[in-house]
């Protein structure tokens, strides 16, 4: 589904990811593990056109997305819900929703989505006129991911969805990921909880100085050294 080819990027001259080669296939979970400064989110960032590609090439479902513009990248089918919840505050759940249609025009097929959504997530209907700044961390999450669902992404980029949760909203949020990737879209994440990230995923890249330093399934937790710096030795 996605072909990512000697991927230089950055931010203007500031080069982050030094060529990177990844691949996600159709319904599949990708998880990209790594420390701070990796170039975990660039890596999410640059398939989404929102950092400086220098060189390298990404192929989306046979075509050339390289220089594609971000809206276009959306009709295309492709999903970005950025870290740290960002919903619209002052604006209403069902608001919120609208939003992740504003590249579409026809009224029924938005309505159609939105009802899918409201079936998908029930507490979102329930809330469907509250102000985004009433609802809990997680179920602010769940806004942020059923917003990105609105399109009917081929493609769902996360980025650092359990970022702040409790232990209960993150279980929540994982299990919502698993559910719609069951339901056919790919999915790349980025977590800093990474034991959980390579439990969900059905193939993990870890990321180091731009670089990629591993790839593997699930297994990858059996590496000694992996299991030593990720997940303490546990």
């Amino acid at each position: 589904m996605l072909n990512i080819t000697n991927l230089k990027s950055g931010y203007n001259k500031l080069e982050i990811l030094k060529g990177i080669n990844f691949q996600v296939q159709p319904n599949e979970i990708v998880a990209i593990i790594g420390p701070n400064g990796a170039g975990k989110s660039t890596l999410l960032k640059s398939i989404f056109n929102l950092c400086t590609i220098s060189s390298g090439k990404l192929i989306f479902k046979d075509k050339n997305i390289t220089k594609l513009k971000t809206h276009e990248l959306i009709s295309e089918g492709i999903s970005y819900v950025p870290q740290g919840r960002q919903v619209f505050n002052n604006l209403s759940v069902k608001e919120n929703l609208e939003m992740g249609a504003y590249t579409m025009r026809d009224k029924a097929v938005i309505q159609r989505n939105l009802t899918d959504v409201f079936t998908k997530f029930p507490i979102l209907k329930e809330k469907q006129d509250d102000y985004a700044f009433t609802l809990s961390g997680g179920q602010q999450q769940i806004l942020a991911i059923a917003r990105a669902l609105i399109q009917n992404p081929q493609l769902l980029l996360l980025d650092e969805p359990s970022l702040g949760l409790s232990p209960k909203a993150m279980k929540e949020i994982f299990k919502i990921i698993k559910k719609i990737n069951q339901e056919g879209v790919s999915i790349i994440i980025v977590e800093q909880n990474a034991k959980q990230a390579v439990e969900l995923a059905h193939t993990t890249y870890i990321l180091e100085d731009g670089k990629i330093a591993l790839k593997g399934d699930k297994d990858i937790l059996k590496n000694k050294k992996i299991n030593d710096i990720y997940f303490g030795g546990r």
